[in-house]
């Protein structure tokens, strides 16, 4: 089964070579039929420089610059329209996500045969490094609400570290958001549409170069949008976009 990873990438000049390569020796070593496709999301750094010299000694790296429009959305949703693999995952190109938590979804996939494999921080096992307090506080607000509107126990949807086969993400469009709000889109919708999934634990580390793009005063009424689109599909479409 071959993996795909869709990183979103835009101004990580001091991150995305060491993501990259990180991820690159990790899956060759497990013998893991990969590719790595980096949206440059119209960087104005060095960014996409690094990722065309990366690409002499990364066999397996794909670059596609995204021309507009731009935002963290829009570059997932212009990689997941491209990626070839079997299964894709959605990751950092500042190392947040570990790409050893990676090799596990992708074990837990096959060997359970589910349709997604979600991770949590929050769960027994799960662990983060250097959240801001703040971020974590709201993080956990927003998370305890999408449980409550949405009825389940899943407690990490606003995470994007997670793996969806190939007919998940077909199942799900059409997709709307261009911002972080894709980041629960996409789950709740393969949970409302009856995809499989389990739940493992994942570990998150703050980044050690450069800035967080999430801007957090700006993402309340885009989450809350997604998130009623979202409800009145479970209770309103009849089934319409159940998975047959």
């Amino acid at each position: 089964m071959k993996l795909s990873i869709v990183i979103p990438a835009y101004n990580e000049e001091g991150s995305v070579k060491e993501t990259v390569l990180t991820l690159y020796h990790l899956l060759q070593e497990q013998g893991i039929e990969h590719e790595i496709l980096v949206v440059n999301d119209n960087s104005k750094d060095a960014t996409l420089s690094i990722l065309n010299e990366l690409k002499n000694t990364v066999p397996s790296l794909r670059v596609e610059t995204n021309n507009g429009p731009n935002g963290f959305g829009y570059a997932i949703r212009y990689g997941l329209d491209r990626f070839t693999g079997d299964c894709v995952a959605v990751m950092m190109a500042d190392l947040s996500d570990s790409p050893q938590d990676l090799v596990l979804f992708y074990r837990t996939m096959v060997e359970k045969k589910v349709d997604c494999v979600f991770g949590s921080r929050w769960m027994k096992g799960g662990k983060v490094i250097d959240y801001p307090w703040l971020k974590r506080l709201i993080n956990r607000m927003a998370n305890r609400i999408i449980r409550i509107v949405m009825r389940i126990k899943y407690n990490d949807t606003t995470n994007a570290f997670k793996l969806y086969r190939r007919e998940v993400i077909v199942g799900v469009q059409p997709l709307l958001s261009p911002h972080f709000n894709l980041t629960i889109e996409i789950p709740l919708k393969a949970i409302i549409r009856g995809y499989s999934y389990t739940v493992v634990p994942n570990s998150w580390m703050n980044r050690k170069h450069g800035v967080s793009k999430l801007k957090i005063n700006e993402m309340g009424s885009r989450y809350f949008f997604i998130l009623m689109y979202c409800f009145i599909e479970k209770h309103f479409s009849k089934g319409d976009y159940k998975k047959v």
